[in-house]
């Protein structure tokens, strides 16, 4: 059975289990001489006969091989043209720390409470982590200008409160 593909190996098995069959049937039969017996199927419908097979596994093998057929690659679909990068948010280009101060409607006249929430709008607009990829860099210098122009701005008010000077 060395050197036999596994079909084929199994057809031999079942070739001899058949020649087996046969001859315990024929010494039934000679020790019986009664009416015969019903029996089951009988191996032939397997595809084993009265000893000859109907195929060998060579050819039971290239038949279940003509039976396959290999799929056809579909053909490959047109990739859609790569859309361009959307336009970076307009507010992202304006880093000068004047036109932050502008942004964040800086008047000197803000009370602490106000400009503390008009950095967390700042920042919800602007922050580094919500910028496209290409931008965070600006976006990165945007919060820092405006960080720096609340605090200075809050450390004025605190001067001019230390000196009486609020309005």
């Amino acid at each position: 059975m060395f050197g036999l593909t596994v079909f084929e190996s199994v057809l031999e098995r079942l070739k001899a289990e058949a020649r087996q069959a046969e001859e315990d049937a024929a010494d039934d039969a000679m020790e019986d001489d009664g009416p015969g017996e019903i029996r089951g199927l009988t191996s032939g419908f397997a595809g084993i006969g009265t000893g000859s097979i109907f195929v060998s596994g060579s050819q039971a093998a290239a038949a279940y091989l003509d039976l396959y057929e290999e799929p056809r690659p579909a053909p490959p679909e047109p990739q859609p043209a790569p859309e361009p990068p959307p336009a970076p948010p307009p507010h992202l280009l304006r880093v000068a720390p004047d036109e932050i101060a502008e942004d964040l409607s800086l008047n000197g006249k803000e009370s602490v409470d106000e400009l503390l929430a008009r950095r967390r709008s700042f920042a919800r607009e602007n922050h580094p982590d919500r910028a496209p990829e290409d931008m965070r860099a600006n976006a990165t210098l945007r919060m820092k200008i405006a960080n720096m122009l609340i605090d200075e701005t809050i450390r004025r008010l605190k001067v001019e409160e230390s000196f009486g000077l609020s309005r």
